[in-house]
């Protein structure tokens, strides 16, 4: 238990510290924003407080909000996807998830492909949703989610494929 606090921990720092001083000031083409901070939601161990979980998510998106002037986006989304993370766990690992089995690190790589999308694409969706709110640039809306969702899938597979801990 202690162990699984001192990493969360310092993944939240590490992923906070990389999102603000290096991710935030990627904006190619107008489209593509990657928010690798998403991992820390992704990667929250499945059997933990889901109270704390929310909370711990709502702090993690406040911050980026605070160090990126957005005005709560980036906690919204992030509350969000916490939220509904356990769909979306039961809908890409299936019996897994029910039996509370699910380690991301030996999971099959469609599995993990399809959660860090599905999780990946709502995030994006209700950020720039929300950044934008305007119906009338829905458009606008939806390439920014694309672009960047991809983006950030392939950061966030690249980062647990580099970290992962097989043998």
């Amino acid at each position: 238990m202690n162990n699984s606090i001192t990493i969360n921990g310092i993944r939240f720092i590490v992923l906070v510290l990389l999102q603000v001083v290096i991710l935030n000031k990627i904006n190619f083409l107008g489209y593509i924003n990657p928010y690798l901070y998403i991992l820390f939601i992704i990667l929250y161990p499945i059997k933990n407080n889901r109270t704390l979980f929310i909370f711990l998510s709502f702090l993690i998106g406040l911050t980026i909000d605070m160090f990126s002037d957005s005005g709560g986006v980036h906690a919204a989304a992030s509350v969000t996807i916490a939220f509904i993370r356990p769909a979306i766990l039961k809908s890409t690992f299936g019996a897994m998830y029910d039996h509370q089995t699910v380690k991301f690190a030996s999971a099959d790589f469609a599995s993990n492909l399809s959660y860090i999308s599905i999780t990946a694409i709502i995030h994006h969706v209700i950020l720039f949703s929300l950044e934008v709110f305007n119906i009338s640039k829905v458009i606008l809306i939806l390439q920014k989610s694309l672009f960047s969702s991809i983006f950030t899938i392939i950061l966030c597979i690249l980062t647990m494929i580099i970290f992962s801990n097989r043998k």
